[in-house]
C-alpha cells in the first residue's frame, strides 16, 4: 500500500505531484472566490452565494448530457445485461475503497480504515478483481471518504455551493479537494493513457445509468430541479462527513435518493 501510495505522488516532468495537485486547488479556489465577489448579492441563498453563475454552469451541462451522456447511458443500459452493470459497477467501486482507506486513515478514523481495506482485499482476491462484491455479503459495508472529507475532518468549511463544468455539484472545499482525488485514484496510475481514458469514460457512463431512474423522476416533478440538486448534495455530504455545518442549518434530514456506487 505504501509502494502505491508513494508512486501516486511520484516526481514527474521535475515537480512532484502533490505539489502541483496543491497548486491546481489553490487556483480552482482562487477563481471561485473572485466568482463569489461578481456572483454575491443580498438576495442569495446562505449556501449558494454563486446562485447566478452555478444555474448557467447546471443548464450547459444539462445540455452536454442531453446531447451525449444520456443518449449513451440508456443505449449502454439497454444493451449491456444487469450482471455485467453491476460487475462494472463493483469494480469501481472496489478501486474507490483503496481511496476511502487512505483518507480514513488521515482522518483517523481506525475502524473505518480497516473496513475499506477488508472490503479491498476480499473483493479483489475473492470477487473475481473487484466484479463481485462479495464483502458486502459478508456484511462489511462501504464507506465512502475522499479528500474534501478529510479536510472537513480537520475544520476546513465546505464554502459555497459550486457547479463544475461537466463534474457538476461541488463546494468550493471539495473542488480544491479534487487534483488531490484525481491522483489518488487508483484510475490514474494506469501507464496507458487509451486504458485510463476508456476506463473514466466507462465509469462515467456507468454513473449515469445507474441515474437514469432519478432522473426521470426529477423531471416529471413539479419543482425547481437546479434548487432540488443543490439540496440534495449538500444534504449527501453532510451525511457523509457524519456532521452538520457549524452556521446552524441542517443538511442532514429530507429523504434522498439512491446514490451510485462511486
Amino acid at each position: 500500500m505504501m509502494m502505491w501510495t508513494t508512486a501516486g505522488f511520484a516526481r514527474h516532468d521535475g515537480q512532484p505531484r502533490f505539489a502541483r495537485a496543491t497548486l491546481s486547488g489553490c487556483a480552482l479556489v482562487l477563481g471561485a472566490v473572485l466568482l463569489a465577489g461578481c456572483a454575491s448579492g443580498p438576495g442569495a441563498h446562505p449556501r449558494d452565494p454563486l446562485e447566478p453563475y452555478n444555474r448557467s454552469m447546471t443548464r450547459f451541462n444539462d445540455s452536454v448530457d442531453e446531447a451525449v451522456l444520456k443518449p449513451v447511458a440508456t443505449a449502454y443500459k439497454d444493451v449491456v445485461p444487469s450482471p455485467v452493470r453491476t460487475g462494472v459497477n463493483n469494480f469501481f467501486g472496489n478501486l474507490g475503497d483503496v481511496w476511502s482507506f487512505v483518507n480514513s486513515v488521515l482522518q483517523l478514523h481506525p475502524e473505518e480504515a480497516m473496513s475499506s481495506l477488508v472490503r479491498f482485499n476480499v473483493n479483489t482476491v475473492f470477487g473475481l478483481g473487484g466484479l463481485l462484491d462479495i464483502a458486502t455479503e459478508m456484511g462489511v459495508d462501504r464507506n465512502r471518504q475522499d479528500f474534501g472529507l478529510t479536510l472537513g475532518r480537520w475544520g476546513v468549511p465546505t464554502g459555497p455551493y459550486l457547479v463544475l463544468p461537466l463534474l457538476g455539484p461541488s463546494t468550493v472545499r471539495d473542488t480544491a479537494a479534487l487534483p488531490v482525488d484525481m491522483q489518488g485514484n487508483l484510475l490514474g496510475q494506469w501507464d496507458s493513457v487509451a486504458a485510463r481514458n476508456s476506463l473514466y469514460a466507462l465509469r462515467a457512463v456507468d454513473t449515469r445509468a445507474s441515474l437514469l431512474g432519478a432522473g426521470a423522476v426529477l423531471e416529471g416533478a413539479a419543482l425547481d430541479k437546479y434548487s432540488f440538486t443543490r439540496d440534495v448534495f449538500l444534504q449527501r455530504r453532510a451525511l457523509r462527513s457524519g456532521a452538520q455545518e457549524a452556521d446552524g442549518n441542517d443538511d442532514s434530514g429530507g429523504v434522498l435518493p439512491p446514490e451510485p456506487d462511486q
